[in-house]
């Protein structure tokens, strides 16, 4: 039984957490690309958007690379992952700081 070719897209170092991304990707794990481009535009949140453009570069890469079957291709495994954090500090009163992380996260979706 030969394997179905997959073909995949990431977007990395991303300036958004991978925890606020990460609701919207179980959505859309195993289902059709056109589907989950559906559901994904539904929702008005940054990370939905980040997300879908990831999804249509996947489908733009099977396209580039002359998939027979693009109409049938699927989310086969979407990944969100975190980046590094760029440390910040938060000045306190008399002279005393507190640290805070900016978060990055790295996306990876693949099709097939």
């Amino acid at each position: 039984m030969p394997k179905d070719k997959t073909y995949q897209a990431k977007l990395r170092y991303t300036a958004m957490s991978a925890r606020k991304i990460r609701p919207y990707a179980d959505l859309v794990r195993g289902k059709f690309t056109d589907v989950a481009l559906e559901i994904l535009a539904c929702y008005p949140s940054r990370g939905a958007r980040l997300i879908e453009n990831v999804i249509k570069s996947a489908v733009a890469n099977a396209e580039h690379h002359r998939a027979t079957n693009i109409s049938n291709l699927e989310v086969l495994e979407i990944r969100i992952d975190g980046g590094p954090a760029a440390r910040r500090f938060r000045p306190k009163s008399r002279g005393a700081s507190s640290v805070y992380l900016k978060r990055s996260s790295h996306i990876t979706v693949v099709v097939g």
